[in-house]
């Protein structure tokens, strides 16, 4: 008998099969489902009951923040794995917080990953290196800007602030609207909000004068 029972959560197809397939093949691991969302975890960690669930942040319908929250406040025993993408600190200390117990990046080694899942079963949580210094040194910076005077916003809210950020990297509309799940129609919506408080006229000059006033 397999003594941990895995449920596997991605909204990519490819990476969710490649990882049940290859998290199978340990003698002590047997994945006994898989999820293209959170919606769908929360249903199989009623029908399955899981020990352990691998989950990714970003997807639709309902991301794994969200997901880890509901299967916590439900079955506070069922552990729960990060394994993302993105390096975001702040999801990292909400993932956290909320009660999971570890959070790795995907591009981990499959033995490492293996070693990992069975750590958190045996031993209750995990870190990986680098994320814990980036945890360090987002707390350094959080708090060198609270000593610092504060820079003007322009009456940004936090998702004007959260678009112009994404506006600055490059992003599109389209790439926007998909990234914070929302319509592109709000997304134009939102820019030109954005244009008319910065005084700017297009996405350079609001790029330009985000670094200069320090915004983002």
């Amino acid at each position: 008998m397999k003594t941990i029972k895995l449920l596997v959560v991605d909204d990519q197809e490819l990476i969710r099969e490649s990882l049940a397939f290859v998290l199978n093949t340990d003698n002590d691991i047997e994945v006994v489902g898989v999820a293209a969302n959170g919606a769908e975890a929360v249903e199989l960690c009623e029908t399955l009951q899981p020990s352990l669930v691998l989950m990714d942040i970003q997807m639709p319908v309902l991301n794994g923040i969200d997901a880890t929250r509901i299967i916590k406040q439900k079955w506070p025993g069922i552990k729960i794995m990060i394994l993302t993408t993105f390096q975001e600190v702040e999801q990292v200390v909400e993932a956290l917080s909320i009660g999971a117990e570890g959070y790795l990046l995907k591009a981990i080694h499959p033995r490492d990953l293996i070693s990992g899942i069975k750590h958190i079963h045996k031993e209750g949580t995990l870190l990986s290196q680098e994320l814990a210094k980036a945890l360090v040194s987002q707390i350094q910076t959080t708090k060198e800007v609270n000593e610092k005077p504060s820079k003007p916003k322009y009456g940004l809210t936090e998702r004007e602030e959260q678009i112009l950020q994404n506006l600055a990297y490059g992003l599109s509309n389209k790439q926007i609207a998909e990234k914070l799940f929302l319509s592109e129609g709000t997304v134009k919506n939102y820019i030109s909000s954005i244009y008319h408080k910065l005084d700017v006229k297009d996405r350079f000059q609001a790029a330009l004068k985000a670094k200069e006033e320090d915004i983002i």
